[in-house]
């Protein structure tokens, strides 16, 4: 292998025909360089499509009240329930492994009337009554002021932080409005920040269109009492919100006298869920350009293996020389299959390289024109480069077997008399 002798007479059967060993490198290039731009493209569609979660909580489920199809304990089915304080308060002391249980109302919805008054400007938004942890499960950027906190939980401020489209749909340009107040079906909040929302279309004013306001003065606001409209709840790390929402789901059936088989009484849409088959699709377009780029490598090493033959073909004279002089099977072997994956590695090197820079101009070009939407910086890690070698190695020492199995077989006297 250290061999400055072996290395040199490498080269130079390699750059004998050295036309014929570069097309044959190119085949290996080719299938390298499809493999690694597939990854890289499944790597961006990836984080495109991730991006547009932005850095919301995807270990949560949200939950809602539906009407009730089983009877039970002499109750008919049919009625409806409501969520209470004292239920989002049993579940987070019963399942101490939810890091978030955050109790949600609501005003407006789509196609909602106008409830929002800023002097003679109005709007028709979504007002949420929530508490301050909702920002770690739904992450906003807060443009200028600050969120709600527990000081405004405990003291029923009537404080407001509204979205950009909101303050650019009730104040100029440029106009002051921190401090200053909007009158929310009747009832008067100040403003106390602005959010944008964290996601790859976070400008996007529909998504900010947005109105959050403290649980305790939005209840008292608008009459709600102890009623929470829905719950958003986070597991903490390490558990899965989908084993433990039936946990959740028993509690709140025990509490409003719900059948345990009721499937129906209890809405709930489970992020993580949801997230996991996003993370499924992902592996199968990987596992799928594995397949495409090994099998476009595999036509390369085909190649090499054809030629490498032909080499042995060309070089059965000297063969028979060296094993006429001792040579034992294992260098003969061990030159041509050294050969075979030098050559593989050089040319599946090169083959990386073009694949790194057509990446390279790629993400210039993104940075430069600005994102696009479901796609976002294509590339390909560490590992996926090792993989890579791997792969180059083991195709290299594939591709010189055969021919240095017929190298071995060749008789001394045979090839001494090959012409």
């Amino acid at each position: 292998m250290f061999s400055k002798d072996s290395w040199d007479e490498i080269i130079e059967a390699l750059s004998r025909n050295w036309f014929r060993t570069a097309l044959t490198a190119f085949g290996v290039l080719w299938g390298i360089f499809i493999l690694v731009i597939l990854l890289a493209a499944g790597k961006g569609l990836e984080n495109g499509v991730k991006k547009d979660f932005g850095n919301i909580a995807t270990n949560s489920m949200f939950m809602w009240t539906q009407t009730i199809s089983k009877p039970y304990k002499g109750l008919p089915k049919g009625r409806r329930f409501s969520y209470d304080l004292d239920d989002v308060a049993a579940i987070k002391q019963s399942i101490p492994e939810l890091r978030f249980v955050s109790p949600r109302n609501q005003l407006g919805g789509f196609g909602g009337a106008n409830n929002v008054v800023r002097g003679i400007n109005t709007g028709a938004f979504n007002v949420y009554g929530d508490y301050p942890e909702y920002i770690e499960q739904q992450p906003m950027n807060i443009t200028s002021g600050r969120f709600l906190n527990y000081g405004d939980i405990e003291a029923r401020r009537k404080v407001a932080v509204i979205g950009e489209g909101v303050r650019n749909a009730l104040y100029d340009k440029g106009e002051d409005f921190i401090g200053t107040y909007i009158k929310i079906n009747g009832v008067n909040f100040m403003v106390v920040g602005t959010y944008a929302v964290v996601a790859s279309n976070g400008d996007s004013e529909e998504e900010q269109k947005q109105i959050y306001v403290p649980f305790t003065a939005f209840s008292q606001a608008f009459n709600m009492g102890n009623d929470v409209g829905w719950m958003a709840i986070t597991a903490k790390d390490g558990y899965s919100i989908t084993q433990l929402k039936t946990k959740v789901f028993d509690i709140i059936k025990t509490r409003h006298s719900i059948h345990p088989e009721d499937d129906r009484a209890i809405g709930n849409f489970n992020l993580y869920e949801q997230y996991q088959k996003v993370d499924g699709l992902f592996i199968a377009l990987k596992a799928v350009a594995y397949f495409v780029g090994i099998l476009v490598l595999l036509s390369g090493i085909i190649g090499i293996s054809n030629i490498m033959l032909i080499v042995v073909k060309e070089r059965t004279k000297e063969i028979g020389i060296r094993r006429a002089l001792g040579a034992s099977p294992w260098s003969i072997r061990s030159q041509i299959l050294t050969e075979s994956v030098f050559l593989t590695l050089i040319s599946g090197m090169a083959g990386i390289s073009l694949g790194a820079l057509v990446i390279y101009v790629l993400n210039k070009i993104l940075d430069a024109n600005g994102p696009v939407e479901m796609f976002s910086n294509p590339s390909v890690d560490l590992s996926t480069i090792l993989i890579a070698l791997f792969i180059l190695i083991s195709s290299g020492l594939l591709a010189g077997f055969i021919p240095a199995q017929n190298a071995i077989k060749v008789k001394p006297i045979d090839a001494l008399r090959d012409e």
